[in-house]
């Protein structure tokens, strides 16, 4: 993403061989459906234990019993 920004020569060139990079990938998986579904598959086992652990983490905020409060940070006022 850097590198579609960014103006400097050596940006350019890293970001139009990031583009070959995904047309070559897109290229192979057409070519090959065997890779297709293996990385389909694959996917899909990462989405599963995503979701696991998001289930997780929302599971455990929800069963906060009471939040301490938090200490202030920063330049504290005194009042005179």
């Amino acid at each position: 993403m850097l590198s579609s920004v960014l103006r400097s020569p050596k940006a350019i060139a890293i970001n139009i061989e990031i583009m070959r990079a995904f047309a070559k990938y897109r290229a192979m998986l057409i070519e090959n459906r065997d890779l297709k579904s293996e990385l389909k598959a694959l996917d899909d086992k990462i989405n599963k234990v995503f979701k696991f652990l998001l289930n997780k983490i929302d599971a455990l905020h929800q069963n906060k019993i009471e939040e301490k409060p938090r200490k202030i940070i920063g330049y504290k006022k005194y009042e005179k």
